[in-house]
């Protein structure tokens, strides 16, 4: 594929290998369409799981997390359009992407939700909308003002920290209200009332269930974020399910039966921030690791113990994470 960075080779590979593992099986057992098709898009079925096809061509390198079968067509369409410009934004959007996790981490927030983000500006602080939202976060004027920010004479919502602040509160609020990520998503585009009207109407709290209910623009909000989940991160997560997927996958333990490894850490990591980008349920990885925080608080080595697939990437992303550690200790102290 043309115009990708030749700097960032292997992440290339990954994401050349993971859309070509999306149009392969988009196309087994294609079925026609019931009327349900978004633009642009073929609705395809019979590819369930993610969860067996390896990433890398190693054996013991598989997807985590079940990409469900409703969303692959758009997804394919999306990364074989947008992948390039993202893999590219991997590199120059870092310091960004450091700020909102630090706000993110200290607000509860899972860090992939600075995904939003993305699809909703491309991170470009004056973008404005037809219907006048601004900013990286997309705010509106009413929105904005309710949690605090200026919108004249200088507009507030194009700072990237404090509209990063106000979109936080908004996120927490609507986890609060649907308690499902993706929920969560399609509200910040359509609406807290439409999303529950369509819920109501149909007798469930599954956004598969109720994407044809919502907008077109707002049904492909959420798969673009699922998209994006995936190029940045080479996998899909938490935040990528619904809360009826992740309660199955969390029925039984993440990391229980898989084949541990050890490794020495020290320095101010915190346990919960290793589960966020390791895509582990923090409970799981405290029970796993008793006292890590307060071990490495007092400025001991500890030995972290992680299933053998995520201690690479943990070692991988160890400087990283250990910034996020340090921002989100710093956000607590102020």
């Amino acid at each position: 594929m043309k115009g990708l960075l030749h700097r960032n080779s292997e992440t290339l590979v990954k994401y050349t290998f993971i859309l070509s593992i999306l149009f392969t099986c988009s196309h087994l057992n294609a079925q026609p369409n019931n009327g349900n098709q978004d633009s642009l898009v073929d609705v395809r079925t019979g590819f369930s799981s993610l969860f067996n096809i390896t990433a890398t061509g190693k054996k013991d390198k598989s997807f985590q997390f079940e990409l469900n079968k409703s969303a692959v067509g758009f997804i394919q369409s999306y990364m074989e359009k947008q992948g390039p410009e993202l893999i590219k934004m991997k590199t120059w959007a870092k310091p960004y992407f450091s700020l909102y996790d630090e706000i993110l981490i200290a607000n509860g927030i899972p860090i992939e939700l600075k995904y939003l983000s993305v699809i909703e500006s491309h991170l470009t602080p004056n973008l404005t909308s037809s219907a006048g939202a601004v900013g990286p976060w997309q705010l509106m004027p009413d929105e904005a003002n309710r949690l605090g920010l200026k919108t004249t004479p200088v507009d507030e919502r194009t700072d990237f920290k404090k509209s990063t602040q106000a979109a936080a509160t908004i996120l927490k609020e609507l986890y609060a209200q649907f308690g499902d990520w993706l929920l969560v998503v399609a509200a910040y585009n359509g609406g807290a009332g439409r999303v529950s009207r369509a819920l109501k109407k149909k007798g469930t709290n599954d956004f598969w269930q109720i994407e044809y209910d919502l907008p077109l623009e707002t049904r492909n909000h959420v798969k673009k974020f699922i998209a994006t989940h995936y190029v940045f991160e080479e996998d899909g997560g938490w935040t990528t399910l619904t809360a009826n997927e992740t309660k199955d996958k969390k029925g039984t333990s993440q990391i229980g039966n898989q084949e541990m490894g050890t490794t020495e850490v020290s320095g101010r990591f915190q346990i919960s921030v290793i589960a966020h980008y390791l895509s582990i349920p923090a409970k799981e990885l405290e029970i796993l690791n008793p006292k890590f925080d307060q071990t490495v608080a007092a400025g001991k080595v500890y030995s972290l113990k992680l299933p053998k697939d995520r201690l690479e990437i943990f070692e991988a992303r160890k400087n990283e994470i250990l910034q996020a550690s340090l921002q989100a200790l710093y956000s607590i102290k102020e």
